[in-house]
């Protein structure tokens, strides 16, 4: 073979490789610096785990509630990973979330996640207010039916494995406990929606009003096919926590259908303070 042919060759080889997966992560809360943390995760993803992310983040600021930039990447995303927080978006880029969750591919949330979405009655977009119950089973905005409430902010959270749950792959490497400073969700007793499993329990730790245990992590498929999975943890003291951090990654494996690591890569160093620095 000519040099030529074999430049060809290898060069025919190449455009062939498939292309690494491809992560999405959407940003926009007013209080928990997902737009901080999730970066520091993606950073991760990138340097350790052979994948490709894209962070979109909400314009001008986390404050800003009707504008995330870019969000057509969507439409080459294999998962999209979200982290909002009572938005406003336009149609037009609403329909780049609808479009990618009509596709049947995966979701992931996180905490404020529940409630995106924040239109007025009479808005033609109110159904997106039910964004966290239609995309990964969680309770229909803030409030409601499901009491969809937390514990105080002077609370916390002790977080244990389910044991029916312990062999669960997404849980490869986590602690059985750990300790969140996330304010417990009040979920139950409607949600998580049917068909969910539960992998996390979380106790509130000094709680404002009688407390009851509740789910804080649990996997889903939702009615157009796409794997969910949703944490109700999330504040940024959260991801400093290994056991946390090893969730979050075994997760998006999980939720790509890719193996999921069994050799850890060591603690992610994440260190965002509360409240947007």
């Amino acid at each position: 073979m000519t040099g030529l042919a074999s430049l060809s060759a290898l060069s025919a080889v190449g455009a062939a490789a498939p292309q690494k997966p491809l992560v999405v992560f959407v940003t926009g809360d007013h209080e928990y610096s997902g737009e901080l943390t999730l970066p520091l995760i993606a950073a991760e993803l990138e340097k350790n785990y052979g994948l490709r992310t894209k962070v979109l983040k909400a314009y001008p600021d986390y404050n800003g509630e009707k504008d995330i930039p870019g969000l057509e990447a969507l439409r080459e995303a294999d998962l999209a990973v979200f982290f909002l927080r009572w938005r406003q978006l336009p149609q037009q880029q609403l329909d780049y979330i609808d479009a990618y969750l009509k596709s049947g591919k995966p979701v992931m949330g996180f905490r404020t996640t529940t409630h995106a979405f924040n239109y007025p009655a009479g808005d033609p977009r109110v159904r997106w207010n039910a964004f966290g119950e239609f995309a990964f089973g969680a309770p229909p905005g803030w409030g409601g039916k499901a009491a969809h409430t937390h514990y105080g902010h002077k609370s916390t959270t002790d977080v244990t494995v389910i044991p029916e749950a312990a062999k669960n792959p997404i849980l490869t490497g986590v602690a059985p406990s750990f300790h969140a400073s996330s304010w417990l969700y009040r979920v139950r007793p409607d949600y998580p929606a049917q068909g969910a499993t539960w992998l996390l329990m979380g106790k509130s730790v000094n709680p404002d009003k009688e407390a009851i245990d509740n789910p804080v992590a649990w996997t889903w498929k939702n009615q157009w096919g796409g794997k969910a999975f949703m944490t109700t943890l999330g504040h940024p003291e959260d991801f400093q926590v290994e056991a946390f951090q090893r969730l979050v990654i075994n997760a998006i494996h999980w939720e790509l259908g890719l193996p999921v690591p069994t050799r850890w890569k060591g603690k992610i160093d994440i260190n965002v303070p509360y409240g947007h620095p």
